[in-house]
């Protein structure tokens, strides 16, 4: 019971901060279910990308309800590119170790909020 309080709770942050922000959960959902539930950062790398999945169809979803708000040509461009290139960084996922992808991540969240400050 415990551990679905938990997942709810880390579900209505990724939701909440991912329609927010555009960051799609998994800045949330990642060091959640690190550090939270105790998973492995490949399995939270994969299961975040899985989650991701519904609450990006949902916001779209809202979205669409405000006509010009989505750039449907930026949409179909940057998702071909993304579907490409998110199997090959799957791929490479599941060969670097946990520790790796946990550095790699913590870097990539230092530079982005970094930048993000400054601009």
């Amino acid at each position: 019971m415990k551990s679905i309080a938990i997942l709810l709770l880390i579900g209505a942050a990724a939701g909440l901060l991912g329609a927010l922000c555009g960051v799609g959960g998994g800045i949330v959902m990642v060091p959640a279910f690190v550090l939270g539930l105790g998973m492995e950062q490949k399995q939270a790398v994969a299961t975040s990308m899985a989650a991701v999945v519904v609450t990006a169809v949902v916001a779209t979803a809202n979205n669409m309800r405000v006509d010009q708000l989505i750039q449907w040509k930026t949409v179909l461009i940057v998702a071909i590119s993304a579907a490409v290139f998110s199997w090959i960084g799957s791929d490479w996922m599941k060969q670097l170790s946990s520790p790796m992808l946990t550095k790699i991540f913590a870097v990539l969240m230092i530079l982005v909020g970094l930048r993000m400050l400054w601009k």
